[in-house]
C-alpha cells in the first residue's frame, strides 16, 4: 500500500475521531464561549456588558441574583436561575452585569457561555469544567424550545447531572421569554391531544421548575424608561437639554412600538453619535 493512501487513510480516521483537545487553560480569561467541531473553549479577551449600577427597574431580580452568585463565588451553596420576561429589559446584561461585579469583589468567577444549538455536547464541557478548580457560570441567553426540539433532554444533564450529580462548581443560568421555555399553544394543545394530559407535557414543563431561581423581568414604564437613559447620559458625559432629551427620547419609543432597555440604550448610542462621542 502506497504512502499516499496510508496518509489519506490517516486523515479520514483523525476526521471520524478527532484527537482529544489540550485541557483549557482557565488562567487566560475570565470569561469563554464554548466551541464545537472541535470541542474547546474560546477565551474572550473582553465581555460587552454594562454596569450593574445602570440596570434599572430590575433591583429585585439584580439583589437576588448577585447574593446567589457571590454565595457560589465564596463555595456554599447556590441555585440555578432562570431569567424569563420581555425583551429588551435587561436579563442577559444583568448576568453578564453581576459577574463583573463579583469578579470586582475579589472573588474567584468565571462565566461560560453555551449556545442553545450545541446543548447536546453539554456533558462533554461538563467532564471539562468538573475537572477544574475555578468556578463557573454557565449561561445559556434566549433559551426556549419548540414542538419537535429534543435539545431540551441535554439540558437536564446541567441541572440535574445524571448519575454523577451537577459539578459542584458549576451553577446554570439561563434566559429566556418564556417562563416554560415552551410556547403556551404548544403547552394547550399536547395537554387537549394527549392520552394522559397531566403527563403529555410534565417532562417539558417540569424543566423550567428544575430551576432554582426564577427571576421575572416585566415591561418597564415610561418613568423607569427616561430612568434609563439619564443614567446613561450621566455614565457617558452626554450633554442634552432636559426637555429636548424627555421630547426625543418618548419620539424614539413610540416610532419602535417598545419601551425597553434595550430601546432606552438604542437611543443613547444615536444621541451619543450625534455628539461624536464614543460610548466606552
Amino acid at each position: 500500500m502506497s504512502d499516499a493512501v496510508l496518509k489519506r487513510i490517516a486523515e479520514a480516521l483523525e476526521r471520524v475521531s478527532p484527537p482529544p483537545q489540550p485541557t483549557p487553560d482557565f488562567a487566560a480569561a475570565d470569561a469563554f464561549v464554548w466551541q464545537v467541531e472541535p470541542d474547546h473553549l474560546q477565551p474572550v479577551a473582553r465581555v460587552s456588558r454594562v454596569d450593574l449600577s445602570l440596570l434599572i427597574g430590575v433591583g429585585r431580580a439584580r439583589d437576588t441574583l448577585l447574593e446567589n452568585t457571590r454565595q457560589f463565588a465564596q463555595g456554599l451553596p447556590a441555585n440555578n436561575a432562570l431569567l424569563w420576561g420581555a425583551r429588551g429589559m435587561g436579563k442577559s446584561s444583568l448576568v453578564k452585569a453581576v459577574h463583573a461585579q463579583i469578579i470586582a469583589e475579589g472573588l474567584p468567577l468565571k462565566i461560560v457561555e453555551l449556545q442553545r444549538e450545541d446543548l447536546p455536547s453539554v456533558a462533554r464541557l461538563l467532564n471539562i469544567l468538573r475537572t477544574s478548580d475555578a468556578r463557573f457560570v454557565l449561561f445559556c441567553d434566549d433559551l426556549s424550545f419548540s414542538h419537535d426540539d429534543q435539545h431540551y433532554k441535554s439540558l437536564k444533564a446541567v441541572l440535574d447531572g445524571g448519575i454523577e450529580g451537577r459539578p459542584e462548581n458549576v451553577v446554570f443560568y439561563a434566559t429566556s421569554n418564556r417562563r416554560h421555555l415552551m410556547p403556551r399553544d404548544m403547552i394547550e394543545n399536547e395537554r387537549s391531544s394527549g392520552i394522559n394530559p397531566s403527563e403529555a407535557v410534565e417532562e417539558k414543563v417540569s424543566l423550567s421548575d428544575r430551576f432554582g431561581l426564577w427571576l421575572g423581568f416585566h415591561p418597564c414604564d415610561q418613568d423607569e424608561y427616561l430612568a434609563m437613559i439619564d443614567g446613561y447620559c450621566a455614565r457617558y458625559g452626554l450633554q442634552i437639554d432636559a426637555a429636548t432629551l424627555r421630547a426625543e427620547a418618548i419620539e424614539w419609543q413610540a416610532t419602535r412600538g417598545a419601551r425597553s432597555g434595550r430601546v432606552a440604550w438604542q437611543y443613547v448610542t444615536d444621541l451619543a453619535g450625534r455628539q461624536g462621542i464614543t460610548l466606552s
